[in-house]
């Protein structure tokens, strides 16, 4: 059942790619390790920066298409999912990677797919 539509995802991008940027400060992630901290700023600004390039509705300059796009979000989650045992992450700081890492994972694998018109 896959219901995730283009709309829905490009409304998901720009409140995620700020999440990712402010919630590290909020959290104080990094007590395990500082890349903790920085990988998710990092990844927050790459993500508003992709968002804006992106071929929909969202999008500013409409630049990298939407299917690049979940590809993108794809290598994501496998990386936030994989970064607390490359690094070491403890506590809060693994946990949140791994949920944020499910989170675009589910996202991405419910995505609807566009009707070719």
């Amino acid at each position: 059942m896959k219901f995730i539509t283009k709309r829905i995802h490009a409304f998901l991008d720009y409140p995620v790619a700020i999440a990712l940027i402010v919630l590290p400060f909020l959290l104080n992630l990094g007590s395990s390790n500082n890349i903790a901290f920085y990988l998710s700023v990092t990844t927050g600004v790459a993500a508003f920066i992709l968002t804006l390039l992106t071929n929909h509705h969202l999008g500013v300059f409409r630049i990298v298409s939407y299917k690049m796009h979940l590809v993108v979000d794809f290598a994501v989650a496998i990386v936030f999912i994989t970064a607390p045992f490359i690094f070491s992450f403890e506590g809060i700081d693994a946990y949140y990677y791994w949920i944020n890492g499910a989170a675009v994972l589910t996202v991405v694998s419910l995505h609807k797919p566009e009707l070719a018109v």
